[in-house]
């Protein structure tokens, strides 16, 4: 069986295939699956739900809803603050066997660097100096689900550079940015990052749309607009993650759509050197692993190798 490991900056994943952030609570699934959740993840790196400066409760209700193909949520970035999740949270998620990832959200450059700043300050305090080998940060400029900061940030390549270039500044290890398809070229958005510092850059998040209930004939969602995810979403998320392949030379990580191997295939002829299982997370919590395990059978099966196999929809090996 071929060699799955990755190597994404600093971290080493023992596969490829991670979570797409706010879709899996593992400690949750060791409630409910028992302890070798933790003690063996099914994700090559676990990435948490993305984390803000304040307390946040979320948009109000009803804020997700099945659709042909896929689903729609509006969720709004719910969560505890910065603060709670460097007391409460890290600790616990440091006890992972497997690379963390960890998400943040401001809704101002200001923001951003405080929140940079506090998880690093605290990662020190935690993990000591040898941090960066374990953990990761993940700049989320592409929630359409929340009012400012976020995706309009992550709509202007000006406004992506600059804060990629602060945030860097203050952040030595892995910094992975993740984009909004929400925009007319991701292609210059992903340049923008990559140039100013990003590691790594994760590609797509959700598509903004929008469901009518068909009883009122009014939109569903509290907020109007959602995200949304899932298979319908998938031919859109191939095709940029082949055009930021062709435009940047850091890893991407790719997402949109992904349930099966050969979606994993798909998305890794693209030039996704990681995927990241979505919205199929909440119908198999551990899809991860179960595609991980899939992919070295397939890549045996072809007579490929995962670094053959990266870019293969290019025609360049």
């Amino acid at each position: 069986m071929p060699d799955l490991s990755v190597q994404l900056g600093p971290l080493r994943l023992n596969h490829p295939v991670i979570n797409a952030s706010g879709t899996m609570e593992i400690f949750e699934l060791a409630e409910t699956f028992g302890p070798h959740v933790l003690e063996r993840p099914p994700v090559g790196a676990y990435v948490p739900k993305t984390v803000t400066l304040k307390p946040r409760a979320g948009n109000p209700p009803p804020r997700i809803l099945e659709t042909v193909g896929g689903m729609i949520n509006a969720i709004g970035l719910p969560g505890p603050g910065l603060d709670a999740f460097v007391a409460e949270e890290l600790p616990r998620l440091l006890g992972l066997p497997c690379p963390l990832i960890v998400s943040i959200g401001g809704f101002s450059v200001d923001e951003y660097l405080v929140l940079a700043g506090g998880i690093r300050d605290a990662l020190k305090r935690l993990a000591g100096d040898e941090w960066a080998e374990r953990v990761g940060l993940e700049l989320n400029i592409s929630c359409p689900n929340v009012h400012c900061g976020c995706a309009s940030i992550g709509s202007d390549t000006h406004e992506t550079g600059d804060l990629v270039k602060t945030i860097r500044k203050t952040w030595p290890g892995l910094l992975v940015v993740k984009l909004t398809p929400n925009v007319a070229d991701i292609s210059a958005i992903g340049r923008a990052a990559a140039s100013a510092g990003a590691d790594a850059i994760a590609a797509v998040n959700t598509y903004k749309g929008l469901v009518i209930d068909r009883q009122t004939l009014r939109p569903y969602l509290g907020n109007i607009t959602g995200g949304v995810s899932g298979p319908a979403i998938k031919p859109l998320a191939l095709r940029s993650v082949y055009e930021l392949f062709g435009a940047v030379e850091v890893p991407i990580i790719g997402m949109g759509g992904i349930a099966t191997v050969e979606d994993v295939l798909e998305f890794m002829s693209c030039g996704a050197r990681v995927v990241a299982v979505g919205s199929a997370g909440f119908r198999e919590p551990g899809l991860a692993g179960v595609l991980a395990h899939q992919l070295a059978a397939a890549l045996d099966e072809r007579g490929l190798t995962p670094a053959g196999l990266l870019g293969l929809a290019h025609g360049l090996v």
